[in-house]
């Protein structure tokens, strides 16, 4: 089949939803599938194809809400030749016209809704008059609603009178690519995400809050924090605050290609997300434990069953700075026990996260909708 993307950005975007896309679209090329993508051109690249994957990258005029705006973008789609046309929230700009094209073109909608579209301050109001207008329409108008763990139907209130339109397919990890590798290094911690406004839900500022209780008992304890944005300063100079300049290192920008050594090479992992509505699935946990590295989470990730189940890691309350400390010492101190807990999560992923397993799951919802 003919399968359209329109996430906001892609390759070589670094982003869960990005991710996400890419991933997917590369299974779906395997299997045979034709699969295009249009996206702001962001960061700028003349790449045309990437694994198969055909792109079209469009100029935009600025960005609201983190939404690059592409003035083209519905003629863009229009003209496209497509079966399916799979588009994605929280970016309401491509999803919003995506849902207009398939309404007119006649063709099914897939959309997979990743969390929340939410704001601060003045946004708030703006996220709350479009949740309320625009975004009925687009959950109206798709076909299959697609979110990756069931707990997100109770987190967000905007999804209940679609339940019987839901399918829940979970996030999926190239197991190929992290996967254990042994190291010598002690007492390191990794953090990954986009330094900005519109990821401080990851919990950052909780996590530093937290390194300053942990280095108490473990005096050389270090923090590896990967990415970059606009917050990258406060950051810095919030760890200074703390006392903490030793003991964390802003490595800023990581490249996909070096993603998987920076997992290889630490101890632990901790993704202290604070906001149910902002955070979806925790793609990072996957590539972490497909590394064999145990875990610390909140309760709210959608990783967070699997992980206390399967005991691969420590879930905790979100905002709890003890409890978060509490859990990375835990870990930290205990070296076998660590080690049974990647093993663990390595067995896990292998078994039920795989992109191939959840392609094969997307392709079965992409024929029962053109089926209907």
């Amino acid at each position: 089949m003919k399968i359209l993307q329109t996430p906001a950005r892609f390759y070589p975007y670094t982003g869960g939803v990005e991710n996400y896309t890419y991933n997917l679209s590369r299974e779906l090329v395997k299997l045979g599938h034709e699969v295009s993508v249009i996206c702001a051109n962001e960061p700028k690249s003349d790449i045309k194809e990437i694994d198969g994957i055909k792109l079209k990258k469009l100029d935009f005029i600025g960005k609201i809400a983190n939404t690059n705006i592409t003035p083209t973008l519905p003629f863009s789609i229009l003209n496209e030749d497509f079966d399916i046309l799979h588009t994605h929230l929280p970016t309401p700009w491509s999803a919003d016209w995506s849902a207009v094209v398939s309404f007119v073109k006649k063709k099914p909608l897939v959309l997979t809704y990743h969390n929340d579209i939410v704001g601060d301050g003045t946004a708030s109001y703006i996220a709350k008059g479009y949740n309320l207008t625009a975004l009925k329409f687009i959950l109206k108008r798709a076909s299959k609603i697609i979110i990756t763990h069931s707990n997100y139907i109770e987190f967000s209130p905007y999804l209940k009178e679609y339940k019987e339109n839901i399918e829940i397919v979970p996030v999926g990890v190239d197991v190929a690519r992290f996967n254990p590798v042994e190291t010598e290094v002690n007492g390191t911690i990794f953090f990954l995400s986009l330094l900005d406004e519109f990821h401080r839900y990851k919990g950052l500022d909780h996590l530093l809050d937290a390194l300053k209780l942990v280095k108490m008992e473990i005096l050389r304890v270090k923090l590896k924090v990967g990415g970059g944005g606009k917050l990258l300063h406060y950051y810095r100079e919030k760890a200074a605050s703390l006392g903490l300049e030793d003991n964390v290192e802003f490595l800023g920008y990581i490249s996909e290609e070096r993603i998987p050594e920076h997992y290889a090479n630490c101890n632990l992992f901790v993704l202290p997300s604070i906001s149910a509505s902002q955070e979806g699935f925790g793609i990072v946990l996957l590539e972490a434990l497909a590394s064999g590295i145990p875990v610390v989470s909140t309760d709210i990730v959608g990783m967070a069953e699997d992980i206390e189940k399967y005991n691969t890691g420590i879930v905790v309350k979100p905002g709890d700075t003890k409890a978060l400390a509490d859990a990375i010492v835990r870990i930290m101190q205990d070296k076998k026990e660590a080690e049974r807990m990647g093993e663990r999560g390595r067995k896990l992923v292998k078994e039920r996260y795989t992109w191939e397993k959840v392609c094969k799951d997307m392709e079965d919802i992409y024929n029962g909708v053109l089926d209907e």
